[in-house]
């Protein structure tokens, strides 16, 4: 195990009819933005309770963030911000919604040249301070309500930014407040924190024993209760930790001290920028084939997963990798997600231009060794056609 700093300072206010605790949350004389994506929190009664349990705090609201949060979009919102000189932020919604609300809180601390928090990549933005803010969460899947980090959609490219600036005061994750969810949105959100822990756990074997045993019970549990999420709207048992799964999925917990390889984000990323899937379907249709060309390069992890987490026991070291790969397939296939890009009219010229592009975004060298090349990304991407 590699030595590592671990800090993680927001407060999670988890369970059933916890949004009349906002009152406490939130300093009493701050100025509240709310911001949120499209129309169902309005729609479905969340934003009233909101504004109720907010008492007499001057609350204002800014909607519209989108699924891929733009930078145009959330420049308004830093707008109306230092023109209505707000004190606390609160993200209603999914990682989009926090991400665009942890850009807000940089950027309006900064008088100009907004687009300079996207360009540091996974180094931490170089400023001082941010707005505090906090977190509703209606969508479970990016782990952004715990976590440093954000994505943004600049001149059709998504970038990453992190900073401790940004850690949510607090979260509020009520799994109420995810009935209403489209089938569709829930697969997503499974998938992408399924591969959250993926891209932390199937590296190489580093003796971090206690890492390696978190994330396998996230896996099984995403597994188990996952399915049932999307199958039964009801089972609030389920949902609860499907909810908690996906939160502690990118917390920093399981991450400390191991290699992370975030090839499968990186590729994923171009291809929303470019065809407009949505994010958690793009890692589900790389992952597989990635994981079946780096089975050499993962071999000692990838038996560890097939034995511990889908419990595959007989048959070759190879037989039992093959297994664990279809078996991660087919687990997102069950989910409604067609994990094959012919699905999504995506060919070979397109893949030769997602290819490109990462190119000119410096995504050359991938993986937790840096030697997941563009030509490796090429057959990756055409094994998946």
């Amino acid at each position: 195990m590699q030595n590592f700093d671990y800090y993680n300072p927001t407060k999670i206010v988890f369970g059933q009819n916890r949004l009349n605790e906002l009152d406490n949350l939130i300093p009493q004389n701050a100025k509240v933005l709310v911001l949120f994506g499209g129309g169902s929190v309005k729609r479905f009664g969340t934003l009233a309770k909101i504004k109720s349990s907010l008492g007499k705090r001057e609350v204002l609201e800014f909607g519209g963030i989108e699924p891929n949060p733009q930078f145009e979009t959330l420049l308004k919102a830093v707008e109306l911000v230092r023109a209505e000189k707000v004190d606390f932020l609160l993200a209603v919604g999914g990682g989009s919604v926090m991400d665009g609300t942890k850009f807000v809180a940089l950027a309006a601390k900064q008088a100009s040249e907004h687009e300079k928090i996207l360009f540091n990549g996974f180094e931490p933005v170089p400023v001082s301070e941010a707005l505090p803010l906090g977190c509703i969460v209606t969508l479970p899947a990016t782990g952004s309500e715990m976590n440093t980090f954000g994505v943004i959609t600049y001149n059709k490219q998504k970038y990453p930014f992190t900073t401790p600036l940004v850690f949510p005061k607090f979260s509020v994750l009520d799994p109420d407040l995810t009935l209403t969810l489209p089938k569709e949105q829930i697969a997503n959100g499974i998938a992408d924190a399924f591969i959250h822990v993926i891209e932390q756990y199937l590296t190489q074997v580093e003796n971090a024993k206690v890492q390696d045993r978190f994330s396998e019970g996230l896996l099984k549990t995403l597994i188990e209760d996952g399915p049932v999420t999307y199958a039964d709207n009801d089972n609030i048992e389920a949902r609860k930790n499907f909810m908690w799964s996906a939160t502690s999925a990118l917390n920093g917990l399981i991450g400390a001290g191991v290699m992370q390889d975030w090839s499968t984000h990186m590729i994923g990323h171009e291809m929303t920028a470019m065809f407009g899937i949505a994010h958690g379907r793009t890692l589900a249709i790389i992952l597989p084939s990635l994981l079946r060309e780096r089975k050499a390069h993962k071999k000692d992890k990838l038996l560890q997963f097939a034995e511990r987490v889908w419990d595959i026991s007989e048959g070759s070291d190879e037989e039992k990798i093959n297994g664990a790969i279809d078996k991660t397939e087919t687990f997102f296939n069950s989910l409604g997600i067609v994990t094959k890009l012919s699905h999504y009219n995506i060919g070979d010229e397109e893949i030769n231009t997602l290819v490109a592009n990462m190119k000119k975004m410096g995504l050359t060298h991938l993986s937790e060794t840096g030697d997941l090349t563009l030509d490796i990304v090429h057959k990756i991407l055409m094994s998946a056609k």
